[in-house]
């Protein structure tokens, strides 16, 4: 048994087909069959149920998965405690961040990260809050930005910032009209929300939940960017976060950005990271980058000035 044929393994897990995990392995289809077998002649238990179009595993299968996948990490972790012994700023570090704040965060972020860690290879994943916590579990991740509260307490994290809420509304709403916002002002409104697994639906629902408002059941989206288009298409209103109105993020037409009274509706981002983790000292180094921001960008406003 070696580590190669765990991986194999894994990887068939992950895939549940032959030709797609020999592909992702780098080695031939008959190859990793041949390792597969080998590895279940070594156990001496069937680990694989083969059939045509379909790959399933056994039970006993499944359970040598999961400890495979604990060992995979562990020789990851001790590879990487080596070589971050040599140089914490070196080698790679894989990211995870969900996908209503990766695309307004990164840009503010990864050229400071160039500069301070040329030679950090820094590898990036957009996830659902879920799966980045799943990945970090099974070692596929160093670190994960995801917001606070997180239900996992085998992580530690340092909090970097705190992101208000703004309310987006086509011109022609009435709340258009006011410039700023109270959540009783949302009261009997229905909120255009994102589809099921997404952090920020979460957050949008306490807030309905909180000023009397509901969720519209007709329509779920399925990024920030469509729920932007349909306020502009005066398909209803929504909550967005801060740093996705601002630069450089365009102002879409026909949609109007209102700030809320205090105290806004917010979200608190945290860095998190596993605590067996061997790059310890060197996340909470990292994290400063992140919780450096300009503080300008999370200061909402509206989005024009209201009309006499």
């Amino acid at each position: 048994m070696n580590l190669r044929d765990l991986h194999y393994l894994v990887t068939l897990a992950d895939l549940r087909h032959f030709s797609k995990a020999a592909e992702a392995c780098h080695v031939s289809q008959p190859t990793l069959s041949t390792q597969i077998r080998k590895l279940e002649s070594e156990l001496e238990v069937q680990l694989v149920e083969r059939a045509p179009r379909k790959v399933m595993l056994t039970p006993i299968g499944e359970e040598i998965v999961e400890r495979a996948r604990h060992i995979l990490r562990d020789a990851e972790q001790l590879k990487q405690h080596a070589k971050k012994r040599r140089d914490p700023a070196s080698g790679m570090l894989r990211l995870g961040l969900f996908p209503t704040l990766a695309p307004y965060l990164l840009p503010h972020v990864v050229p400071q990260i160039r500069t301070r860690y040329p030679h950090l290879a820094l590898q990036l994943f957009e996830e659902k809050t879920a799966d980045i916590l799943r990945m970090l579990q099974q070692g596929k991740l160093d670190a994960g930005i995801l917001a606070l509260p997180l239900p996992d307490d085998t992580l530690q994290y340092r909090i970097l910032f705190e992101e208000p809420f703004v309310l987006a509304v086509p011109s022609g709403h009435p709340l258009a009209n006011k410039r700023n916002i109270k959540t009783e002002d949302l009261r009997s409104s229905s909120l255009l929300l994102l589809e099921e697994g997404h952090c920020m639906r979460d957050h949008a629902l306490e807030v309905c939940q909180m000023a009397g408002a509901h969720e519209e059941m007709d329509f779920h989206a399925t990024s920030m960017e469509t729920l932007r288009q349909m306020v502009a298409a005066n398909a209803g209103i929504t909550l967005m976060p801060t740093l996705a109105v601002k630069p450089p993020i365009a102002q879409t037409d026909n949609v109007i950005i209102r700030t809320f009274s205090p105290p806004a509706p917010k979200r608190v981002i945290a860095m998190c990271w596993r605590k067996s983790s061997a790059n310890e000292s060197f996340m909470d180094n990292f994290a400063d980058l992140f919780s450096t921001l300009d503080a300008g960008l999370l200061i909402p406003e509206n989005s024009r000035e209201i009309a006499a």
